[in-house]
């Protein structure tokens, strides 16, 4: 069974040679807010390891997924949707997007195929024309295509594409995933095993356990609340029956901190049960999940409290 990273982030399986004409590389999934790249990745690596919401900007940190096939090894590098950003932490989501591009094999771009190319799409197909990095562009929510305006929205999105790559594909349902992978892996050069062949991704437990935990906030809160959550996983202790996990959220107002925790603790409690659910899921095991909630005014807007919290410009 695929694995995580271990909770210091060591990875502890010896790395095999390649066989012949194995290829390996780094692939950027790039696109607008909410297009279903993190709901893609998963898909591809076969285990959540990323975040999913219907709230737009749900990824913050560019997280590595490991697919390993018989043939190559495709390193996905989820990143913030680029988008127009309103603070700090917007600036600092969006840069590191745009150094993705630059960073990697390849640029996967993901699109909304429910929708035409927009401004945003366009934006982003000139920043990958202005890259030396190989693109393709894939059409996602294939499943959720109007028949009768499929192929209007196809042509608008190969116009954008100017003679790039096209794949079409559904992130939910997996169809035509694996000709995405074949389209990806002849974009790749012949290389060596990055990371051991178990492994579905190189981030430690404890960030994914508070991404599990930010990602029930999403689902619950609505309005400003989930954009302004901060999650510090503050200690976690193993034993054999159970493994005691301490976190807080930070928010920035006294008035999110009372929607979080909502009247007589029930909306903590709401989310600390679906967020305990989906760590004992990750670790395989019982979870008895502890959360306070804390404000800490204007953490978006400080570059010092955004490094304290994870998010910082990455090299």
């Amino acid at each position: 069974m695929a694995h995580l990273s271990s909770s210091d982030g060591a990875v502890m399986t010896a790395i095999p040679t390649p066989p012949p004409g194995f290829r390996s590389g780094f692939v950027g999934i790039v696109g607008r807010p909410n297009v279903g790249k993190s709901t893609l990745m998963n898909q591809l690596v076969g285990q959540k390891i990323a975040i999913t919401s219907p709230v737009a900007q749900t990824t913050r940190n560019r997280l590595r997924g490991i697919l390993t096939l018989p043939q190559a090894q495709i390193i996905f590098v989820d990143t913030p949707g680029i988008h127009k950003p309103h603070h700090e932490l917007g600036k600092v989501l969006v840069q590191n997007a745009r150094m993705a591009i630059s960073s990697v094999d390849v640029t996967l771009l993901v699109v909304d195929g429910t929708v035409p190319a927009g401004r945003g799409d366009a934006f982003i197909a000139d920043l990958l024309a202005k890259s030396q990095t190989p693109a393709i562009f894939g059409i996602n929510k294939a499943d959720l295509q109007a028949v009768d305006r499929s192929e209007a929205i196809d042509a608008s999105y190969a116009d954008l594409a100017a003679g790039r790559p096209v794949c079409k594909f559904s992130a939910v349902t997996a169809a035509g995933l694996e000709a995405l992978q074949q389209q990806l892996i002849s974009h790749l050069e012949p290389g060596p095993y990055y990371y051991p062949p178990d492994l579905i991704t190189d981030q430690p437990e404890r960030f994914i356990m508070g991404e599990l935990l930010r990602e029930q906030i999403l689902l619950h809160t609505r309005d400003e609340v989930p954009h302004s959550v901060a999650i510090a996983i503050d200690r976690v202790e193993e034993t054999e029956k159970i493994t005691n996990i301490l976190a807080t959220v930070y928010v920035e107002r006294n008035s999110q901190k009372g929607i979080l925790i909502g009247k007589g603790g029930s909306m903590m409690k709401q989310i600390n049960s679906a967020a305990r659910q989906q760590m004992q899921k990750l670790i395989a095991g019982k979870v008895y999940l502890e959360v306070f909630v804390k404000v800490q005014a204007k953490w978006r807007q400080s570059r010092s409290r955004l490094a304290e919290f994870g998010y910082c410009v990455e090299e």
